[in-house]
């Protein structure tokens, strides 16, 4: 009986493994791969026509060192932190608000935030730029009202590019914050309002930290794509502001200099790991269920 049992099992074991062989076999050609290859190719010497040269050496990662790239970097953080911010600040409250609505409201509101992940993201920036430019509908709408009295270069600037990364990121960080929102035990808030909190002390203390996870999922899945979104950068800012995304775009396709373009990835994903840290920490979590 016991061998019956144990060649039952053997089976069971045999059977999940054929049916997980797809799976770990995409893991391994679509992501493990293609990191680790990244990896050594950071380390690797650019060839002097095209190609790289098999000699190791640390002087992608020097490069990275000098000012330029230095100051790239500093303004791809600083854009990301005011788009993060301002991520926050439009999409907390709208995902909170929304997981309170009745089902029907909020299968409504769900679809709208949704709707633009059904058409290309370029089309939906290309509809900025009718709005941006001059004379366009923005200075029209503003000229009709009395606020200006005459049209705005808002096309091809640092703002514009923010609207365009607030609008294309939002939709993570609503839905996000509305998954939290949505699985959170009023029964806590409840009790705090019952052992005297206000409504402002029962959110810093209860509602806040438990939405934690979600709002942490949503910083990460703004604050990482915001530093390296180059193509909004070059359709909404007229490529007048590089981010590190453009600068590994340029090494790839214009410079050719693959192995410098693979050790700016790499930080990148340094970045995106230090930011999983973050939100382990914060949140508690041994996982990043929340973000996959």
């Amino acid at each position: 009986m016991k061998n019956k049992m144990n060649r039952l099992k053997r089976r069971e074991h045999g059977a999940n493994a054929v049916l997980l062989s797809p799976m770990y076999l995409f893991t391994i050609v679509f992501l493990i791969g293609p990191f680790v290859y990244m990896i050594v190719l950071s380390f690797l010497t650019r060839a002097e026509t095209w190609g790289v040269v098999n000699e190791f050496t640390f002087r992608n990662y020097l490069k990275i060192l000098e000012p330029t790239y230095l100051n790239t970097f500093w303004e791809s953080i600083k854009l990301a932190l005011l788009v993060t911010a301002l991520v926050i600040l439009i999409g907390y409250p709208f995902g909170y608000y929304m997981a309170k609505l009745s089902p029907k409201n909020r299968g409504v509101m769900l679809m709208l935030v949704t709707i633009p992940f059904w058409t290309s993201s370029l089309m939906r920036l290309y509809g900025w730029i009718i709005i941006f430019r001059a004379n366009g509908l923005l200075d029209k709408l503003l000229m009709g009202i009395k606020l200006t009295g005459e049209p705005l270069k808002l096309l091809y600037t640092y703002p514009a590019v923010v609207v365009g990364m607030v609008y294309g990121l939002l939709p993570f960080m609503i839905l996000s914050v509305y998954s939290s929102v949505e699985k959170m035990d009023w029964t806590l808030v409840e009790a705090a309002r019952d052992l005297g909190a206000g409504p402002v002390k029962a959110f810093f203390t209860v509602t806040l930290k438990c939405t934690m996870p979600g709002l942490m999922t949503g910083v990460i899945l703004t604050f990482v794509p915001s530093m390296a979104l180059f193509f909004i950068a070059d359709i909404l800012g007229g490529n007048k502001i590089p981010l590190i995304g453009n600068v590994i775009q340029d090494q790839l396709m214009k410079v050719h200099d693959w192995p410098f373009a693979a050790a700016l990835s790499v930080i990148l994903m340094l970045m995106t790991t230090l930011m999983i840290f973050l939100y382990r920490k914060v949140t508690g979590s041994s996982d990043t269920e929340g973000i996959i």
